[in-house]
């Protein structure tokens, strides 16, 4: 189809979107935020909002009959849809609250899918100046450099990332034809229950989630929490992280860019469950080829 042979003018129109945003997030790190709440602890600023207009004002300027999905724009409207259409699928500010503390850990992630598949995928840092690229079918990229998952075969020996997000049940599975922003299976490595998006801060919720951690913990090298989903997968990417899981995230905005860049660097990404990715389920795994199983297993052991 005539959108495939014209993947290399969409990553170079993704990146210079990407750019653009990364200098309003690069001016703002060093700045006071303004600093809203769309929950308990979940933060937004100006520079989120800024960034997400500017992208998309980019993208629909050149390409007006794509579909585009933000993180921003459907929290404000409340529902999303993801459709065969190619459709740029953009988180602004990966990050906030690093952002908002002057963590260097934020990034803005731009993907593409065509037929709801990953086809582009764009996730820069601009504090620390690293820009991640991939093309389906044409590899991945860190600053114009290929690169590589890394070659472990033991968890032993294995880095892992997660974050913590910290969700309220609310039932088992129901018959609902279409998922909307604020439901998700995303706290059961089953997925046999729905769980609202919003933090819960109660002892029996913090119990389960840190749990699953300790339960790791036995199994791992180590455990780091960088505060982003897209970067965490272009770690796994690099070869810097070996295996990572997250949880209940906020939407297909935070893998759309990452879960490419990690596949065309040789990584598998998966549900954790094992069974295959879903990039509108709030649920991501990624891992190389060797540890895939055994991550699967531990993952299952631990919940």
């Amino acid at each position: 189809m005539a959108e495939i042979g014209s993947l290399p003018l969409f990553l170079e129109t993704a990146v210079a979107a990407a750019k653009r945003a990364g200098e309003i997030i690069h001016k703002g790190f060093y700045q006071t935020k303004n600093v809203e709440h769309k929950g308990l602890v979940d933060l937004v600023t100006e520079t989120d909002k800024a960034c997400e207009d500017l992208i998309f004002n980019h993208l629909k300027q050149k390409y007006p009959e794509h579909k585009f999905i933000g993180e921003e724009t459907t929290a404000a409207c409340g529902t999303m849809e993801l459709t065969d259409s190619p459709t740029w699928i953009v988180d602004p500010l990966d990050g906030t609250t690093n952002f908002v503390h002057g963590f260097p850990f934020v990034c803005v992630s731009i993907g593409l899918t065509i037929g709801k598949v990953p086809a582009v995928g764009v996730v820069y840092n601009p504090i620390l100046d690293e820009l991640f690229t991939a093309i389906r079918g044409k590899g991945a990229f860190l600053n114009g450099k290929p690169i590589k998952v890394s070659s472990k075969t033991e968890l032993v020996k294995s880095l892992l990332a997660t974050e913590i997000n910290l969700l309220l049940r609310i039932g088992k599975r129901l018959p609902v034809p279409q998922m909307s922003y604020n439901i998700l299976m995303a706290n059961c490595i089953g997925q046999d229950e729905f769980l609202k998006v919003g933090t819960k801060r109660d002892k029996s919720t913090v119990d389960a989630t840190t749990n699953r951690i300790n339960g790791l913990l036995f199994e791992v090298r180590s455990i780091r929490m960088s505060g982003s989903c897209a970067l965490n997968l272009c770690g796994i990417a690099c070869g810097r992280l070996d295996l990572f899981y997250e949880l209940g995230f906020g939407g297909p905005w935070d893998v759309a860019g990452g879960a490419l860049i990690v596949e065309e660097a040789g990584g598998l990404v998966y549900d954790p469950s094992g069974k295959d990715f879903d990039i509108t389920s709030q649920r991501v795994a990624a891992s190389n080829h060797h540890l895939k199983d055994a991550f699967v297993k531990a993952l299952g052991k631990s919940a």
